[in-house]
């Protein structure tokens, strides 16, 4: 009989052979190193998606992808329209004869001619009610890996080639989102950090009975955060109406320090730092959609995303570990919010009750193949919670990560178009049923209005 050759699992080791292999005792100067060299690592890769300056730009879009994706006309229609029309951006050809390619900007100006000169109805830009405000839409999960950043940019991207204007907060201090979109914080005054600061200051001065942020009876640190503004934390990125206020590491200082100021101000009421910053800010008029990146973690940041919130949506895979985790993180929404709504209550009897328009489990990374079963069992438990669409990972979302894009950044000319079409397809779903939840929760508000303005 032939020997056979023992299962990994069950050979010998020899314990002086190990112990030639084993590398020297790590000590915290080895994390400095480390650190540093992931840095350098970082940056190399992240330039992969990047022009040679280490500025992302955002590619052209030609015809065929305008009248398919953006624009409801036909590319014979679309060509019509710009011959008639000469003062309207005629895009470029990269060659002599070569098909015509636009940037959004000039997509968007054809897109506001097509909304007063053509058919009305027609649905050339995107709908929002007129006078309403913009819906905040938190991506949240304390579980980690399931696809918040991913699909958190890419409801940004699709939003911003639908033509809405949109700002991207990144409360995550690991700072993926920012990353994405090209913009990085220099230190924790360009993040989060400061609004929370700048709200936690006005609250000092008020207690102090100051409206003057340059009075001297205020600490330096106090009135330098209190004149914090959204120029100072507000960014434009290689997309034209996608603006980011973006992370680096530091912005985490902000749960250390959060506790340390509820110590000293015990009125303070942290929870509404994001969503006064973003109303103070008039933030709400010039942004259609605000969509909020958490960290992994129900820390003082994410409650602030969660408070602020109109919409939340709750990224979460087809597997019994990451449901399992999904219930735990809705016990502790339940757990902190109750808790905030009673100390509110104990301080006045009219103290309102935290709600949301909408909540919404999104199913990410999904194989129909292997989790069929699981996905259908998640659906029928959480009922009208789960999203109808199911986000499929595609080979066109993998190659697009490994260059820091979303997969509207990648053209349809590096790939067979009908792959490009069925990996796009997953995002333009979980978009469109997005964008109809999202109308939705407008129009409601707006009938609401006009209920109240008729009972008056």
């Amino acid at each position: 009989m032939s020997s056979q050759t023992p299962s990994i699992s069950l050979q010998h080791i020899d314990p002086a052979e190990a112990l030639e292999d084993v590398p020297a005792r790590v000590t915290t100067d080895r994390f400095t190193v480390a650190a540093e060299i992931c840095m350098r690592a970082r940056d190399d890769l992240a330039r992969r998606g990047y022009k040679p300056d280490g500025a992302k730009q955002l590619r052209l879009f030609g015809i065929w992808e305008i009248t398919t994706y953006m624009i409801p006309v036909s590319a014979q229609h679309f060509r019509r329209v710009l011959k008639a029309n000469p003062d309207l951006p005629q895009g470029i050809s990269e060659k002599p004869g070569g098909a015509k390619m636009f940037t959004l900007d000039e997509v968007n100006s054809i897109r506001a001619f097509l909304e007063h000169e053509g058919q009305q109805g027609k649905g050339y830009r995107p709908y929002r009610p007129k006078n309403s405000p913009a819906k905040i839409v938190s991506v949240c999960n304390f579980k980690g890996g399931v696809a918040k950043t991913t699909t958190g940019a890419h409801l940004a991207m699709a939003a911003a080639l639908d033509g809405y204007r949109v700002l991207v907060v990144d409360l995550d201090s690991q700072a993926s989102m920012s990353t994405m979109f090209g913009t990085l914080a220099e230190d924790e005054a360009q993040t989060a950090y400061a609004l929370i600061a700048r709200h936690r200051a006005r609250h000092v001065a008020a207690s102090m009975g100051i409206d003057d942020y340059d009075s001297r009876e205020l600490d330096e640190d106090v009135r330098d955060a209190a004149k914090v503004t959204a120029d100072d934390v507000i960014f434009g990125t290689h997309w034209p109406t996608i603006d980011i206020l973006p992370a680096q590491l530091n912005l985490y200082w902000a749960e250390f320090q959060v506790p340390v100021w509820m110590q000293t101000h015990r009125s303070w009421q942290f929870w509404d730092a994001l969503e006064g910053f973003l109303r103070d800010e008039r933030l709400l008029e010039d942004y259609d959609i605000i969509l909020i990146d958490t960290p992994p973690a129900l820390g003082y940041l994410t409650i602030n995303a969660l408070s602020a919130a109109d919409i939340l949506l709750i990224p979460v895979g087809a597997s019994f570990i990451e449901f399992d985790s999904t219930g735990r993180f809705f016990d502790m929404l339940y757990t902190t919010f109750a808790s905030i709504e009673d100390s509110m209550a104990r301080i006045s009897e009219n103290a309102p009750k935290f709600s949301w328009d909408a909540v919404q489990v999104l199913l990410t990374r999904y194989d129909d193949a292997q989790q069929a079963e699981l996905a259908n069992v998640i659906q029928v438990y959480l009922d009208d919670f789960v999203a109808q669409h199911r986000q499929e990972f595609t080979a066109l979302v993998g190659q697009a990560g490994e260059r820091v894009s979303g997969i509207y950044e990648a053209s349809h000319t590096d790939f067979n178009r009908d792959t490009y079409r069925r990996g796009r397809e997953t995002f333009d779903r979980c978009y469109h049923e997005f964008k109809k939840l999202l109308i939705g929760c407008w129009e409601r508000d707006r009938v609401e209005a006009e209920a109240r303005e008729a009972a008056e």
